[in-house]
């Protein structure tokens, strides 16, 4: 080997580490798709349901929704939508474990169902043909979904229902944002279409190709103050109430995600790990 080009790239393919194998499939509760490719989630410890405060509605319905989609029946895809910190995700999470739980004693896998967690949607393609014929149902989990790019809302749309390949029936996606119908619905965009409906039909279009849509709303003081109780019963804490609305009040809102930050400031403060 005479080309230095050649013997340098042979140096970098000796010097870097061979890609990871993938996951089995049917070994684990929870994945991640990174690199084409799935990799197991190394600890995968959702909250108890239980500890899912205000959202009872929401619980029921996704929980039911999930038992479906893991005995094989037919299921529908699920976007969870609304205030930041509110639960969305760790409801999605608790409620795969919830389920998986269910199925333990009776099933020969983890539950016939897994949580794979997608972050590029252009990976969707590859992932639905990689699991089509694995023989277990799949949540595939979209968190926090905005869209600055409208190739990706219209990627995703085909992937729900449109495209020429029908989607595997053992996967259904599961999808969380802030907005209801995921895209902004700006009103310049509007103004300036020929059809200002047309505008306004392509952003609730991706919306619509949810069979279940789950609100979560920002919580009341007294839902706040439920949260905090709860999580400090958990983890052996005594608080003052004043003191979490303190808490709250300093960072502009009241939600799930600010009551644990508040547990975890308690904790702190009393020498105790969580």
């Amino acid at each position: 080997m005479t080309d230095p080009l050649e013997r340098i790239a042979a140096a970098l393919e000796r010097l870097s580490p061979p890609p990871p194998p993938a996951a089995d499939p049917l070994a684990d509760p929870a994945y991640a798709w990174r690199n084409g490719a799935l990799a197991p989630v190394r600890s995968f410890a959702p909250l108890p349901l239980a500890m899912l405060i205000g959202v009872d509605r929401q619980k029921a319905a996704l929980i039911a929704n999930l038992r479906h989609l893991a005995a094989g029946y037919a299921a529908q895809d699920v976007l969870l939508w609304g205030a930041r910190g509110t639960g969305k995700s760790a409801l999605v999470k608790s409620a795969v474990a919830a389920v998986q739980a269910e199925n333990r004693d009776t099933a020969p896998r983890v539950g016939d169902i897994a949580l794979i967690e997608v972050s590029d949607l252009t990976a969707l393609p590859t992932l639905f043909a990689t699991l089509a014929q694995v023989d277990r149902a799949f949540v595939v989990f979209v968190d926090d979904l905005g869209f600055d790019v409208p190739a990706d809302a219209r990627t995703l749309r085909s992937m729900l229902e449109g495209g020429a390949e029908p989607r595997p029936a053992n996967i259904r996606l599961v999808v969380t944002a802030n907005r209801r119908h995921l895209a902004p619905r700006d009103i310049a965009e509007q103004e300036s279409a020929i059809n200002p409906r047309d505008s306004a039909d392509d952003h609730l279009a991706l919306a619509d190709r949810f069979g279940l849509s789950l609100g979560f709303h920002a919580l009341d003081q007294e839902g706040y103050i439920a949260i905090v109780a709860a999580y400090a019963k958990a983890n052996d804490l005594s608080f003052e109430p004043s003191d979490a609305i303190g808490w709250a009040t300093r960072r502009g809102s009241r939600s799930g995600r600010v009551a644990w930050q508040f547990i975890v400031d308690l904790a702190g403060r009393a020498g105790k790990p969580l």
